[in-house]
């Protein structure tokens, strides 16, 4: 069997769903068990809806309604289930109104309208096409996580659970599974989501449980392209990629994939393959344990706006504890790093532009003056090259040599432990250039020819 999880774009209507319709009736000889984001943007518009009765006390559930009963006239389905979920979510949104309050856990119930609306739809719709199919709200399968609000984690017996409750069906395959994605309940049966783009997540764990051949990743893209088309766009699609080289790519801002979206699959060894919906006939990028390539560098991926923090300490730096009295600071104030680097006398490391608030970074910094100093620097710019371990050396020395060229002065660089990504910092202005360098040096067809001669 396989899972094949489409994201909110590739359902976004009645005439995309149709469409993944007609995908699904010709993968059902390997029994896929479905999973379904929200319609297009309507974890955005639950979202929107919460604010607007949090802050003005107004419930408006018009256009999240429009999007649904729009979709359910023009497939010809029936309703009953939507409008009660409709009514729910009015419901919901009264009581936010009338509290004033919106806490993650009322967040996580607020956003998880989205999945169970698009998975009675979506169900509704294959039956209707003659695809029987049975919808599920994650829960109800075993999806069973802790009580993080909005970046819940999966409780270890949940994989069993799924297993037990699911398997039997997909073995018999009297019907197609039609799975929520990103969302759960923790032990207390409060609704739970496992964080922004948690779908693939839930993609995966299934894929996991269910000892599935193949996990299936449908979007609006062909697959993973060697760097962002925005910025190159003679960017290529990248056949295959190891889940290591995955893992650095989400984590270093690449779109594709939930950063931890691939684990689960990576833990059993099964293939995780990007296609794209609007072209079901594209291969699309396999995800997979080991892979070969001409060229020592699979994808060069960025992020703009990035804060870089310098903290030096001629007097503390080597002392026992000191690392650890820093990061205490970063943990009281919730600020995440992306990057480090140290040398005997200083730190320096990079907050995204989710790393906080600039008033909470200040009070951050002015916590850390107490016992060192610290600059500041902000609009800097994380370059990333994703690639082949056994090539690392040749690649940094090829990027160093490109930026001299160029005039660009790296601020900070790492290497990570596992040797397959090299990430620096430059200005934020900077990124762009180096990145279309960078890429015409790596992915030229001249530089792919001159590799393959070596």
């Amino acid at each position: 069997m396989i899972v094949m999880k489409c994201g909110g774009t590739s359902v976004k209507d009645a005439e995309r769903i149709s469409a993944v319709i007609e995908i699904v009736r010709g993968s059902l000889g390997e029994k896929p068990v479905m999973v379904f984001s929200a319609m297009g943007k309507v974890t955005d518009l639950l979202i929107a809806s919460g604010e607007k009765a949090l802050k003005q006390g107004a419930v408006d559930i018009e256009e999240i309604r429009k999007v649904h009963i729009d979709a359910i006239r023009d497939l010809s389905i029936e309703a009953d289930e939507i409008e009660t979920l409709l009514f729910d979510l009015e419901n919901l949104l009264r009581g936010i109104a009338l509290i004033g309050e919106l806490s993650p856990r009322t967040r996580d119930l607020l956003v998880s309208f989205g999945e169970r609306l698009s998975v009675r739809v979506i169900a509704a719709a294959l039956n209707k096409a003659g695809i029987p199919a049975m919808r599920y709200d994650a829960w109800d399968i075993g999806f069973v996580t802790n009580s993080e609000f909005q970046s819940a984690s999966l409780l270890p017996q949940a994989f069993g659970l799924i297993r037990d409750r699911l398997a039997p069906a997909v073995a018999e395959y009297a019907f197609t599974p039609v799975v929520t994605g990103f969302i759960g309940k923790d032990e207390k049966g409060r609704v739970t989501t496992l964080g922004r783009g948690g779908s693939d997540l839930t993609a995966s764990i299934l894929g996991n449980a269910l000892d599935a051949r193949e996990v299936q990743v449908w979007k609006d893209v062909d697959g993973l392209l060697t760097t962002d088309p925005k910025v190159v766009p003679e960017a290529e699609i990248v056949d295959e990629i190891s889940f290591e080289e995955a893992s650095e790519l989400a984590y270093f801002g690449a779109k594709i994939l939930h950063p931890q979206s691939i684990l689960p699959a990576m833990e059993k060894n099964i293939p995780v393959r990007v296609r794209n919906s609007y072209r079901p006939e594209s291969p699309g990028t396999v995800i997979r344990k080991d892979v070969a390539s001409a060229s020592p560098v699979k994808v060069i991926t960025f992020q703009r706006h990035v804060t870089l923090v310098d903290i030096v300490s001629t007097r503390m730096l080597g002392l026992h504890g000191f690392l650890a009295k820093v990061f205490h600071v970063f943990a009281k104030h919730a600020v995440s790093v992306d990057m480090i680097a140290s040398s005997e006398i200083s730190i320096s490391l990079t907050l995204n532009r989710n790393g906080g608030s600039a008033e909470t970074v200040g009070k951050l910094c002015e916590e850390l003056q107490e016992f060192a100093n610290v600059s500041v620097r902000p609009e800097k710019g994380i370059v990333t090259v994703v690639g082949d371990v056994t090539h690392s050396s040749a690649v940094l020395a090829e990027i160093m040599s490109l930026l001299v060229k160029l005039g660009i002065k790296v601020q900070m660089i790492s290497q990570g432990a596992s040797k397959v990504n090299i990430s620096f910092i430059v200005d934020s202005d900077e990124v762009e250039p180096v990145v279309k360098s960078l890429h015409r040096q790596f992915f030229s067809s001249q530089a792919i020819i001159t590799r393959r001669n070596i």
